[in-house]
């Protein structure tokens, strides 16, 4: 469920209530549709996250870590002098819709007590967060310009003005009386009716509400009393703030599958789990999705280079294999020459073809040789001589070819394993570096790029507390097993591309074994269903030289199948 009014309105009272009057010690802008606030208040810091996402706008508190670019955006730079030091004043939602204000006391140049206003509007593809100072747009995070919008346009400078109104009821001044004029006139199902008549409702919310007031799950406005019904909507409003406490909708896979600011009763009540508070259930439900879908869109140019590339080395091989195939005649023509230069004297002149006996049949059938009437018999061999050197001299060139074809194809298929994988920049910066060093893509041109910071390998930690480490990556991979001890445990997945991981201890606990070959068949192409995984000691693990990041060679292994979920995974307890 996106986050509607009526969950944002659970939000505002729960954001009012934690971070009031708080004072902003820090502006961050991780992506270019996110701000975070560090804000102090009573007595501790709290991030608070304000994403205008097309896919996943919302609001809430944050105990992720996010990743922000080297250099501040110019937004951020702009928030940070207007908002940082700042007293957050009022959090409140607006008209019961999906529109969040808040207000931060500052002062301005001269030094004087300001007011900026800072509007988060989360309507899909048209979310925006906007700072205003004295009704004027200072910035937006998202420009909106005429030709884009003619009813409603988000530049530095112009008046501010709130999204067009619904024409529907702001729940916090709904009566019987106007709810009734609007289901008078409406026909159909109860929810679709109140999701018509009343601000902020989505169809799981109106669902929800209408369950409540007629004990139904599809009750038709047209076969109830709708004076009752009214009645009883506007207390199920007037008691929201009592519906406690916010809850979690898990999935058949263990997995939560919907946030909900109170139990919803027309959903399965056995699979939903109360949570702390409002803003921890939603950034659970939200991190992982969302980093998932933001480095999608960052991947997909080199997503779409590594599926060209490995189109290419398709047909690539299959040529080669083609030319393998042809090449296969060689020892046919070698064996022509020799025939003709022993036995040449028994083929007449200017004859086409010539039946001679095969020495090298333990037979003895005779072999049918096709001839160049204008040539001598030996000038024949000769021919066929020629024909089997070229022949010799393809074959080997396509086998060498075809096995630098092979390991290119491994690689692309473990870069393609990586990009999955990757959770932050410097994991997408770290695969177009094995691309550039593979020389499948140039390196970019102009002026000297930034040194990157070397990204970090997954870390875990098994239930007796033994340490295991992951990579994410090609070059985690190189990093994990170069920097492990001999009699450390190192694992992989079975001919198939996925992380190198090692459990830090010598003589591993049963327990830690058993969690490091989950995440090793987790890890891995196989997702974790029935995945062979090999597991030996590292010393026994080598690098070939010259051979690309992540491949290695290993012996004395044991390999054990394994099979795990990615609830099992987002159980484990991870740094």
């Amino acid at each position: 469920m996106p986050m509607d009014g009526l969950t944002l309105g659970f939000l505002s009272l729960e954001l009012q209530d934690t971070l009031r009057d708080g004072r902003i010690e820090k502006v961050t802008q991780p992506e270019r549709d996110m701000l975070v606030l560090l804000i102090r208040a009573q007595g501790k810091n709290h991030k608070l996250l304000l994403s205008a996402a097309p896919s996943f706008a919302r609001a809430h508190l944050t105990e992720a870590a996010y990743q922000n670019p080297q250099d501040a955006p110019m937004f951020c730079m702009l928030m940070r002098k207007y908002l940082q030091g700042g007293r957050l004043t009022e959090i409140r939602q607006l008209g019961g819709d999906r529109v969040l204000k808040l207000t931060i006391e500052n002062r301005d140049e001269m030094g004087d007590t300001a007011l900026r206003e800072l509007y988060l509007e989360l309507m899909g593809r048209h979310s925006n967060l906007t700072l205003v100072v004295n009704g004027r747009i200072v910035d937006a995070i998202r420009h909106v310009s005429g030709d884009m919008s003619r009813v409603r346009q988000a530049l530095p400078g112009l008046p501010f003005t709130l999204p067009p109104e619904q024409d529907k009821i702001d729940p916090a001044v709904l009566s019987e009386e106007t709810l009734l004029a609007r289901l008078s006139q409406t026909a159909g199902p109860v929810d679709r009716a109140l999701a018509g008549a009343v601000r902020g409702l989505s169809p799981v919310s109106a669902r929800e509400i209408a369950f409540r007031v007629t004990g139904q799950q599809r009750a038709d406005v047209k076969e109830l009393k709708l004076q009752d019904i009214c009645s009883k909507v506007c207390a199920f409003f007037a008691e929201l703030r009592q519906k406690k406490p916010p809850t979690a909708q898990m999935g058949p896979d263990g997995l939560m599958a919907d946030v909900l600011p109170f139990p919803y009763l027309s959903l399965d009540t056995q699979s939903q789990r109360p949570y702390p508070t409002l803003s921890k259930a939603l950034d659970d439900f939200y991190f992982g999705r969302d980093r998932r879908d933001r480095m999608n869109q960052k991947s997909a140019s080199l997503k779409r280079l590594i599926k060209t590339v490995q189109e290419r080395d398709e047909k690539k091989l299959a040529l080669q294999e083609e030319e393998l195939s042809s090449a296969a005649r060689m020892e046919e023509y070698r064996v022509c020459g020799e025939l003709l230069t022993a036995q040449g004297y028994l083929v007449s002149k200017g004859a086409e073809q010539a039946l001679l006996p095969n020495f090298y049949d333990p037979t003895g059938t005779p072999l049918k040789i096709a001839l160049d009437p204008a040539l001598t018999p030996a000038q024949n061999a000769q021919k066929y001589f020629k024909r089997y050197r070229k022949a010799k001299v393809a074959r080997d060139l396509a086998k060498e070819q075809k096995e630098k074809t092979l390991a290119e194809m491994a690689l692309l298929e473990q870069l393609s394993f990586d990009l999955e994988e990757s959770e932050t920049e410097q994991d997408l910066f770290e695969v177009r570096r094995a691309l550039e060093t593979a020389g499948l893509v140039k390196a970019p041109g102009g002026k000297k790029q930034q040194k990157q910071k070397e990204s970090a390998p997954l870390r875990f930690y098994a239930s007796d507390g033994t340490e295991i480490l992951a990579g994410k990556n090609s070059a985690q991979n190189d990093r994990v097993t170069g920097a492990a001890k001999g009699n450390e445990t190192w694992l992989h997945a079975k001919d198939m591309p996925g992380s190198h991981v090692i459990i830090k201890a010598e003589s591993p606990s049963r327990e830690a074994l058993e969690t490091a070959l989950r995440l090793a068949a987790w890890y891995s192409r196989g997702k974790g269903a029935a995945v062979p995984v090999d597991y030996t000691l590292r010393k026994h693990v080598k690098k070939p030289g010259g051979a690309p990041a992540g491949f290695v060679i290993y012996t004395n292994q044991k390999t054990v199948i394994v099979s795990v979920t990615e609830a099992e995974i987002a159980g484990m307890k991870r740094e």
